[in-house]
């Protein structure tokens, strides 16, 4: 192989980019997030480590054999130009699943104990201990069942870590005859969704965005989860029926939501959801983590390697399903 040329379009940190030239000396490495500038150097690139991405920068490139994207999602990927391609993508999946994990556990914390409320009650300087509906709505998440709706590496770190919580895990995958994990109690096939929904005290939406799931939950989903139950979204906001959501949670057809993706970001400040009490709003921030450049350096120096020694990547996407 001759020389291979490389464009990162973001700001990835110097080290990590030495880190990447370090894998051959045949790697020659280009970074901007310039729009300018990076439709310049794409003209020639091999390889595209993705921050900025559109159709335009595609279009640009003559000899693009791999795109390599900074997130897991690969929706805003996935024009029809790019599907027909023999372009390659692979996704950051995994390099997250930490981050996620971990605020998808301390929502069902927070909505189990009420935490939000008394950190509202905290600002406003309320001691509020005689609040008695309240109070008698503080529970346990032991005992619980938590409901995956996906069982990637993202739903899998939320699986372990709940079960180490005392809760009861079921999770939807494509494949129920799967062998199940030890971490999981019950696989339920996606097509018996309904199953899961019925079960679950907290339905954690663990998918990616594409054209099955685009406004998968909406109305006749929410009536068939329990009234007591919540509905926690940490993937893609345009999987939620926004205002079906509003409306189940004004009508209490559940009892709240934790929300960290959402159909427009940033979220309007006409939405109801800022003022409801038993919802939680994220700003998109579930996966941030300071760990994220080395982990994805580590994932691409791994493909990059494979890359170049013919093998096959890790992270694959399927380009025609979306993930």
């Amino acid at each position: 192989m001759e020389e291979l040329r490389l464009l990162a379009s973001f700001a990835l940190p110097a080290q990590y980019i030495e880190r990447i030239r370090a894998v051959s000396p045949k790697i020659k490495v280009k970074q901007s997030q310039n729009r300018e500038e990076a439709l310049a150097m794409i003209v020639d690139a091999d390889i595209l480590l993705a921050g900025f991405f559109s159709l335009e920068l595609f279009k640009a490139a003559k000899q693009l054999k791999w795109i390599q994207t900074l997130y897991a999602g690969v929706d805003a990927f996935l024009y029809p130009d790019v599907v027909r391609s023999p372009v390659i993508i692979t996704n950051a999946g995994g390099v997250n699943a930490i981050p996620v994990s971990e605020q998808v556990v301390g929502m069902m914390l927070c909505l189990s104990r009420k935490l939000h409320i008394f950190m509202r009650n905290q600002k406003e300087r309320k001691w509020k201990t005689n609040d008695v509906d309240l109070i008698f709505k503080m529970d346990e998440l032991s005992g619980k069942t938590a409901g995956l709706v996906g069982l990637g590496r993202i739903g899998s770190e939320i699986a372990k870590k709940a079960k180490c919580l005392g809760m009861r895990v079921i999770a939807t995958r494509r494949n129920p005859s799967a062998l199940k994990p030890d971490y999981v109690d019950e696989l339920i096939p996606v097509e018996n969704l309904e199953e899961l929904l019925a079960q679950s005290d907290f339905v954690i939406i663990q998918i990616p965005l594409t054209r099955d799931t685009e406004g998968m939950f909406g109305e006749k989903e929410f009536h068939h989860m329990k009234r007591t139950a919540y509905l926690i979204n940490a993937s893609r906001g345009n999987i939620v029926k926004e205002d079906e959501l509003i409306k189940a949670l004004k009508e209490e057809r559940i009892a709240g939501a934790a929300l960290d993706t959402f159909a427009v970001e940033p979220l309007p400040q006409d939405s109801p959801l800022w003022n409801m009490e038993n919802v939680i709003i994220t700003p998109h921030v579930a996966g941030l983590t300071p760990f994220y450049p080395e982990r994805l350096t580590d994932l691409f120096c791994e493909n990059l390697k494979r890359f170049m020694g013919n093998q096959p990547l890790v992270n694959v996407v399927d380009k025609t399903r979306g993930y």
